[in-house]
């Protein structure tokens, strides 16, 4: 019997090969479904579409041949678009900049605010696509990061345009539920994967990384998983705390085992602290 798992296994694994989406109506053939069927399948599943699953494979190319190539250019071919101006209208809606700007390393503005909420000190970094990082720590730690990852940007504390992301963020910190906030996922397609995975969740329940695994048609992925939590840049909004190991304790997290035994406590959860993953 052909399940949902393998329909959306296959249909990734088509446009994994593919380097960029494929279309719905050629992929739901290859599959024996339904566009429609396809659909409901990689929501279940993933937690998005099919096409945004290929938008994330392509992203994934597109910042190896932007950090490769000669040119812009080169990189556009490299990365198989069909002509400069889909590179750049596509690449700047991914990578939240200009393909060019990311290949300067990140040249551009990008909006930052800090919070102190139920956690501690949330920093949340925002391009104009979503969320480019939201860290647990000092401000100063943070933002040392932030400037390593994007060297040429020009990083603006704007805490007037960004109050409605922080009070989101500090509902989901409190344990509430909270409006749903984009985000600009940067990653590798199996790491997007696992993210978009990883939003499905919702507050109250927990999923062991082998559960995560499974549900995305790649049981023997249980490391990989773990390590896509483990590099998730975007906290609370991507919810990787609620990813607990198969005996009910719980895992490292990146930002310290109160932290997430505090998350979950204020979800209605439990978990017994166990050693980091």
């Amino acid at each position: 019997m052909i399940t949902a798992e393998s329909r959306v296994r296959e249909a990734c694994r088509l446009m994994d090969e593919a380097g960029a989406p494929v279309a719905i109506a050629r992929l739901a053939s290859e599959v024996a479904c339904s566009t429609r069927q396809l659909q409901r399948d990689f929501a279940d599943i993933l937690g998005i579409s099919p096409r945004q699953y290929g938008q994330a494979v392509r992203t994934e190319r597109t910042r190896v041949a932007l950090r490769s190539a000669d040119s812009v250019l080169d990189a556009a071919f490299d990365a198989g678009y069909g002509s400069v101006r889909g590179f750049y209208e596509e690449g700047a809606r991914r990578l939240g900049m200009t393909p060019s700007e990311y290949a300067d390393g990140g040249a551009g503005v990008l909006l930052w605010s800090a919070a102190t909420c139920d956690v501690g000190c949330v920093v949340a970094v925002a391009t104009p696509r979503g969320l480019a990082a939201v860290r647990i720590g000092s401000v100063g730690e943070v933002m040392e990061e932030i400037r390593a990852e994007f060297p040429t940007a020009q990083l603006v504390r704007d805490d007037a345009a960004m109050t409605d992301v922080m009070a989101a963020l500090a509902q989901l910190a409190a344990g509430r539920p909270a409006p749903a906030l984009p985000v600009d996922v940067r990653g590798t397609a199996f790491q997007a994967r696992v993210w978009g995975a990883l939003r499905a969740i919702p507050p109250g329940e927990t999923q062991t990384y082998t559960e995560v695994a499974e549900s995305l048609g790649s049981p023997s992925s249980v490391r990989a998983v773990a390590r896509a939590c483990a590099t998730n840049k975007v906290a609370l909004a991507i919810p990787c705390h609620r990813v607990i190991r198969s005996d009910g304790s719980l895992a490292g997290y990146r930002w310290g085992l109160e932290v997430k035994r505090s998350l979950l406590a204020r979800e209605g959860l439990s978990g017994s602290a166990g050693e980091g993953a």
